[in-house]
């Protein structure tokens, strides 16, 4: 049986970790606002980039632009893993690095034994994990949210339309977290390169005239597009990760305040205990004076 001074030790230990994890989670909240906003206001900009895509890939010949055209064999595949740098944020690594493995082992099992697939993790978590695994990490960003940039956006998406465009892969997954509400991330496994065909179906609106041509406009188009959807990407799995952060120490909390509440319990049954034993032996010092 624990003593009354192990109970205060740990009433005071446990008190201590509520008060940190209640100021976590008020500084992941501050976090998440930010972050928040700075996801939805990329998405308009990217889905209407994306709706000119479209529309102007449904007037010219996809195949004189080869990030735009599909091939019919996968003989190289690169899987872009987007995590948090640090933990504390419940399944938040967790779930993204299964998704991850999924597609690593599964859907790309042939490519990965024969040395054909390769990796850009964003993010120290999923870094790690696949570094210490022995996966092939063409580029790293461990620590890329300390400070979240553009400039890192543009260069993971330079390096993948530069492998797709040399031959060396045939097909560019990112794996991420795309924030929908505090409580449910959606964990995402998009094509980035070929550009899907769904989203070379835009509305082709009315009958424009394009200065330049079409096709120059595309090729403008095209590198833009893949820079603002990876960041865009980045930008939800911020948001997404601020969001489980603060829910794993809103939840970290109440199991401290509950647990506070049984060790008070604890104390006071101890004290009883202890008080009732004094008593007891007070009394039967007295009646053995008397007798």
């Amino acid at each position: 049986m624990p003593t009354l001074k192990d109970i205060r030790v740990r009433i005071k230990g446990v008190t201590s970790t509520q008060q940190v994890t209640k100021a976590m989670k008020m500084v992941a909240a501050a976090k998440l606002r930010r972050a928040q906003e700075r996801a939805v206001m990329a998405r308009p900009y990217a889905a209407k980039l994306s709706e000119m895509l479209g529309s102007l890939s449904a007037k010219v010949d996809t195949s004189e632009n080869p990030l735009l055209s599909g091939r019919s064999e996968v003989r190289g595949a690169l899987v872009i893993l987007i995590t948090s740098d640090r933990g504390l944020c419940g399944g938040f690594n967790t779930n993204i690095i299964k998704v991850a493995q999924r597609v690593v082992n599964n859907e790309y099992g042939e490519l990965n034994a024969a040395g054909r697939l390769s990796m850009i993790c964003a993010g120290t978590r999923g870094f790690d994990f696949f570094r210490k695994r022995g996966y092939t990490i063409l580029k790293g960003y461990p620590s890329v949210f300390q400070n979240l940039d553009f400039s890192t956006a543009q260069e993971i998406a330079e390096t993948a339309s530069s492998m797709y465009l040399k031959g060396e892969v045939d097909k560019v997954v990112v794996v991420y977290n795309e924030f929908k509400s505090v409580l449910a991330p959606v964990l995402k496994a998009e094509t980035l390169l070929p550009i899907s065909s769904e989203e070379n179906e835009g509305d082709t609106g009315g009958d424009y005239i394009y200065e330049p041509s079409p096709s120059a406009i595309i090729s403008e188009l095209v590198p833009k597009h893949l820079n603002t959807q990876v960041w865009r990407m980045m930008l939800e799995s911020n948001a997404a990760e601020q969001a489980a952060r603060m829910t794993a120490m809103d939840s970290a909390t109440e199991n401290a305040k509950e647990l506070l509440r049984t060790l008070n319990i604890s104390y006071n049954r101890a004290r009883q205990a202890a008080i009732t034993k004094e008593l007891s032996e007070i009394v039967g010092g007295a009646d053995a004076l008397q007798n």
